[in-house]
């Protein structure tokens, strides 16, 4: 099950005036999940590498008074992981936060491709709000292409 990169058609539905997008698409098999059930899997626990990786994050953007995930989810629908749930329906669970520096969503969709086989795609999308936002973005980029596969990987 590899995950695929694709560009998304119109990140502005989730997060108007989005800078930026991205979406990792997964196909299943005989697994009949339901978005929060995808989400759970993919995000309710990360790899020890990548909980390495957060944790550096955390540290360097703590001087910038930023979000780091880890303060209370004041959200009704509390989090999935790090991300607190914004939304859900069983096809779509959508997460996030605004901060100082940027917005951003996660998107985790599942569609049902029969024959047992689902398509699961998770699609980030973000608003830069200054020049740290846009630095964050630029410095975090080539760990998020290394990361959002490998959190999909999870569900298998």
């Amino acid at each position: 099950m590899n995950s695929t990169a694709l560009i998304v058609p119109n990140p502005h539905d989730a997060l108007a005036a989005a800078q930026f997008a991205d979406r990792y698409v997964l196909v299943t098999e005989g697994l009949s999940l339901t978005a929060l059930g995808a989400a759970e899997r993919a995000l309710g626990q990360t790899p020890r590498w990548v909980g390495r990786l957060i944790a550096l994050r955390n540290l360097a953007v703590r001087p910038f008074r930023l979000k780091t995930g880890l303060e209370p989810a004041v959200l009704p629908g509390g989090k999935i992981g790090i991300f607190p749930l914004i939304s859900q329906s069983p096809g779509k669970v959508v997460l996030g936060l605004d901060d100082r520096h940027l917005d951003f969503r996660v998107l985790v969709e599942v569609r049902d491709l029969g024959v047992g086989r689902q398509e699961v795609a998770a699609t980030t999308i973000v608003k830069t709000h200054n020049w740290l936002g846009r630095a964050y973005l630029a410095i975090i980029m080539p760990f998020h292409r290394i990361v959002v596969p490998a959190m999909l990987a999870q569900i298998r």
